[in-house]
């Protein structure tokens, strides 16, 4: 089956790696499972492992000369490779670890294909790089942005990098936040995801360049693909000098936010 990947397009290719992924996270849910420290209260366990070889496997079938970045096993392939795929293999590990469905698995090829998958409800979302779609059930939806929910993901994970700046959390407390959107916490990028879906109305979190991250660069792509507004938390494009993310489903939401932000 991994052989069958080798012609096709890198979306395909994005899709099925993220789907093995999801599959190895499914199967292991509600196991007790070793845990690996990584340090400062962060941990992996064995379906982050797992995980990240049914994806890397996928991938090295498919596009072996192409280099691999996996949050558990870190470089593979030469590290200046034109082609590079970012893996996050199990995106909310600590949800997982105490139960929570609440997860993602992200793959994200630099400056192209991406898919982010879902677990547990089965949808994938993925783009060329140019559009952006949810498959469900077999069947693929254009992805279509709107800020309906006014529900807003709020990354509160520290380190606070913006510190004593501007802060995540520190929209909690503006009065203007609280007017016109509801907070949500999932401790997941697949907010992401979500906002590019339409279940979102925004996602927010401090931190630095968080372009070419295993845990971002999935949804950055989807987000943008489907038209959201993504910026750094000063406004400015995210990039190498960049800060944060603010990705709204809309222009307006984006203003709003960077007023408050920036208040």
């Amino acid at each position: 089956m991994i052989n069958s990947f080798a012609s096709s397009d890198d979306s395909a290719v994005a899709i099925a790696a993220a789907s093995a992924g999801a599959d190895v996270v499914r199967s292991l849910y509600g196991r007790r499972l070793t845990r690996i420290d990584k340090g400062a209260g962060d941990f992996a366990t064995a379906a982050d492992v797992e995980a990240e070889k049914a994806i890397v496997d996928i991938l090295r079938a498919a596009r072996p000369g192409d280099a691999v970045v996996g949050e558990e096993g870190g470089q593979q392939g030469t590290a200046n490779a034109a082609r590079q795929w970012l893996v996050d293999p199990l995106c909310g590990t600590l949800n997982y670890a105490v139960g929570s469905m609440l997860v993602a698995v992200n793959v994200a090829l630099g400056d192209g294909a991406a898919a982010v998958a879902d677990p547990f409800s089965g949808e994938v979302f993925f783009t060329d790089g140019t559009r952006a779609w949810v498959r469900r059930d077999g069947v693929d939806e254009p992805l279509a942005p709107t800020s309906a929910t006014s529900l807003v993901d709020v990354n509160l994970d520290p380190p606070f990098i913006g510190r004593p700046g501007f802060r995540a959390v520190d929209l909690l407390a503006h009065p203007a936040f609280v007017e016109r959107f509801r907070p949500r916490v999932v401790s997941t990028t697949l907010a992401l995801a979500w906002v590019a879906a339409g279940k979102r109305a925004a996602y927010v979190t401090d931190g630095g360049d968080l372009s070419g991250s295993v845990h971002f660069a999935a949804g950055i792509a989807l987000c943008r693909a489907a038209g959201c507004v993504v910026t750094g938390i000063d406004g400015a494009p995210t990039g190498p000098v960049g800060r944060g993310l603010v990705v709204a489903a809309d222009a307006e939401t984006h203003r709003q936010l960077m007023s408050m932000i920036r208040g």
